[in-house]
């Protein structure tokens, strides 16, 4: 990698206690790399040989199964994606897509594993990581349990307007079948969900979601901080 780019690296948080040899042992043959949309990272069922780090972009992870496929999680920067079957030295459960154009750090498993054995503060950052990956699976497996479809498109919807920069008017990244899928619905049932919102509401302009009464739309949805807070 170019010099700049290992500084880059070097102030993510899951390397920047590392200790200076550990760190350079860790990026050899690692790679940074720039993708175009739509491009398959990782394929399920294929050995875990490199932990992925989305630096900028955003990446779809999805499953399939008896002809069936599915959207499992939306990742922006800064994370990383199947990091259990890295440590573990298993196959990934889930493959990876590029959204958009993203640029992500491939280091190979076996120098992770190395890394995570010599260096004590590495080893603590990535248990961190670790355990901020399996709470939101947690808070996404509650989401798909406790609420209905037009209840967690009702909280998607007022998460997303917590990240706009205009509050009231959300533009939609996922088109309408990944989004489907992410909420645990068909995209049938995603169009007669926005249906269900316009009493409450919500908007919707092609990609543009303008979400005009938000406090009937907070009564409906009942934001939970121990499903929806993204810092808990």
């Amino acid at each position: 990698m170019r010099s700049d780019d290992v500084r880059e690296v070097r102030e993510i948080s899951l390397f920047s206690s590392m200790g200076e040899k550990h760190f350079d042992d860790l990026l050899k043959m690692a790679y940074l790399q720039g993708f175009p949309a739509h491009v398959q990272l990782i394929t399920e069922g294929d050995s875990a040989d490199f932990l992925h780090i989305l630096l900028d972009g955003t990446v779809e992870l999805f499953g399939s199964s008896n002809d069936r496929e599915t959207t499992m999680f939306i990742m922006r920067p800064v994370c990383t994606f199947n990091l259990s079957a890295v440590l573990e030295d298993e196959a990934y459960l889930m493959s990876a897509r590029t959204l958009e154009q993203s640029r992500v750090l491939m280091v190979p498993a076996e120098n992770v594993r190395n890394a995570m054995d010599a260096d004590p503060a590495f080893a603590h950052a990535m248990v961190k990581e670790l355990a901020k990956r399996y709470r939101v699976v947690i808070r996404a497996l509650k989401e798909q349990k406790l609420r209905n479809g037009v209840e967690r498109l009702a909280n998607y919807l007022l998460r997303a307007n917590e990240q706009t920069p205009e509050a009231g008017k959300i533009e939609l990244t996922e088109d309408r079948r990944t989004l489907a899928a992410l909420l645990g619905m068909t995209p049938e049932y995603l169009s007669r969900a926005f249906g269900k919102l316009r009493k409450y509401g919500v908007e919707v302009h092609g990609s543009e979601i303008c979400l005009t009464n938000l406090d009937d739309l907070n009564h409906l949805a009942k934001p939970n901080p121990l499903i929806d807070s993204r810092t808990m």
